[in-house]
């Protein structure tokens, strides 16, 4: 690890600033700490490089920053508006905690398509996504269908469908 490039440092540091950023709202601080736990139990289940776990985590930490921005601007923060609104937010505050710009980029990137499903093109992104919905599973209080549904259509790596089989039950191809 380059510890001219990143830091954990600077992960604490980014911590500590998005619960500052979500002052007074311990339903979202608690939602991205979750994610932000999963993300890197899988990261490091499926072998992440140290750069890649390192930015994974950022964007754990980061992923629905677009949410409060949207509210404000839109009255809603759905999807859509929060990968629209959340890299905007994302890169200043990235770069005031002396984030590199190439890492400010990937971050910014996972952000801005956590709720796309598509044309996923990195392990991150895939290890995001998983983390984000095992969570969601559980606050949104998802149905069985529902939760058959995105095993089968969301959920690639081994470490993902292990935790998500030993949280919700394992699930039928």
């Amino acid at each position: 690890m380059d510890s001219d490039c990143f830091s954990q440092n600077q992960l604490v540091d980014l911590c500590r600033r998005m619960i500052a950023f979500y002052e007074g709202d311990p339903k979202r601080i608690h939602h991205f700490l979750k994610v932000h736990s999963f993300a890197r139990l899988i990261g490091i289940g499926e072998g992440l490089d140290d750069v890649s776990l390192f930015l994974l985590e950022a964007a754990a930490y980061t992923h629905d920053i677009g949410i409060r921005p949207a509210e404000e601007k839109y009255g809603r923060c759905d999807g859509t508006l929060q990968e629209q609104e959340g890299p905007i937010v994302a890169q200043q505050m990235l770069s005031d905690l002396g984030f590199e710009n190439y890492m400010i980029e990937r971050i910014c990137y996972l952000i801005g398509h956590h709720h796309t499903y598509s044309n996923i093109d990195g392990l991150d992104y895939q290890i995001l996504i998983e983390a984000d919905f095992l969570v969601n599973l559980y606050e949104d209080r998802m149905g069985e269908q529902q939760k058959q549904n995105v095993y089968r259509n969301i959920f690639r790596t081994k470490t993902g469908r292990e935790l998500f089989e030993q949280m919700y039950g394992r699930k039928e191809e």
